[in-house]
């Protein structure tokens, strides 16, 4: 399923566990369209009420391929076409919204740095700013749970400290290699809000 789909079932998921009944006419025509295997049919089936049916159903559909938002706007025609519509007039304002910027213009960082090794500046205003997905950010630039082990270990008392060394210790392995835009990539992943990147590269 495309990735906006999933965002807009998963943002319109409260309205439709009030409003949509999940009847066997919705799931029987989306196992005929082979969105839904029979065990599917069987675990939707096997909730206890409405509202759990119809929550199942949109924990299942983003998982079964591109054309599951399709068919599933397709079986509300004849019930629900007030909801039908709704997801239907959602997706297109979607549609016609511009994208967001590159996350790298999001933060301030201009193009020239981007391919820069950071500084032990850099890097020591950014272990002061980052909190507790620090580590799932190490282990994106490559470090293993051993490395984060010793940076812990080295400097028990201070978590600044264990952050700065983690990044130190990339920026040795990778040389060249350990560019800003490297260290970006892992710090979106980890969902680090732009405005901190925006404090470190200002």
């Amino acid at each position: 399923m495309d990735p906006k789909h999933k965002k807009l079932l998963r943002a319109q998921r409260l309205f439709l566990s009030d409003e949509l009944l999940v009847d066997d006419l919705i799931i029987q025509y989306l196992y005929q369209e082979e969105i839904l295997t029979e065990s599917h049919l069987e675990e939707i089936q096997s909730e206890s009420s409405s509202r759990n049916k119809t929550l199942k159903l949109l924990d299942i559909l983003p998982s079964r391929g591109p054309t599951a938002f399709h068919h599933f706007i397709k079986s509300l025609e004849k019930d629900f076409p007030w909801i039908r519509d709704k997801l239907l007039q959602l997706n297109e304002e979607e549609e016609e919204s511009p994208p967001p910027p590159p996350f790298t213009v999001q933060c301030g960082v201009s193009d020239h740095i981007l391919l820069t090794v950071p500084t032990t500046l850099h890097l020591n205003q950014l272990a002061s700013l980052l909190g507790s997905e620090w580590r799932s950010v190490l282990l994106d630039l490559g470090l293993s749970c051993a490395d984060l082990y010793r940076c812990c270990s080295d400097h028990p008392l201070a978590v600044q400290s264990q952050v700065l060394a983690g990044l130190v210790m990339w920026t040795q392995r990778n040389g060249r290699g350990a560019t800003v835009q490297r260290l970006i990539q892992s710090l979106q992943a980890a969902d680090v809000p732009p405005s901190v990147l925006q404090q470190v590269f200002k």
